[in-house]
């Protein structure tokens, strides 16, 4: 999955963007690949333990990312974001694809989506 928000990119630009903590984003694309649920997230998030919370209610297996806390790994989050563009956390993938946060989740689960 990669995010393209602009039609053109310079070269450098490019190499900036891609090359932004590539091996954490890496570790999350490889998760994504090889897993049916992935929940990535942060220490002390009220959001991620609640939808962490949710899916084991629900008797899902996930696969869970950790990256740091409020004050800590920022920038690989950021990284994280840029890639799937998805702007807070959590960020839930299901078979590939990005469903979205915790709410996303709830509401999925409530509907059967």
């Amino acid at each position: 999955m990669q995010r393209n928000t602009h039609a053109k990119y310079s070269e450098r630009a490019l190499k900036r963007v891609t090359g932004y903590h590539s091996a954490v984003v890496g570790e999350v694309q490889d998760a994504v690949a090889s897993n049916k649920v992935v929940v990535v997230g942060m220490a002390q998030n009220p959001h991620v333990k609640r939808v962490r919370k949710v899916l084991k209610s629900a008797g899902i297996e996930f696969q869970y990312l950790e990256y740091g806390s409020y004050l800590s790994m920022w920038r690989p989050r950021l990284a994280i974001k840029l890639w799937s563009g998805w702007p807070t956390y959590p960020q839930i993938f299901v078979d590939g694809e990005l469903v979205g946060g915790a709410s996303d989740v709830e509401a999925g689960l409530e509907d059967g989506s």
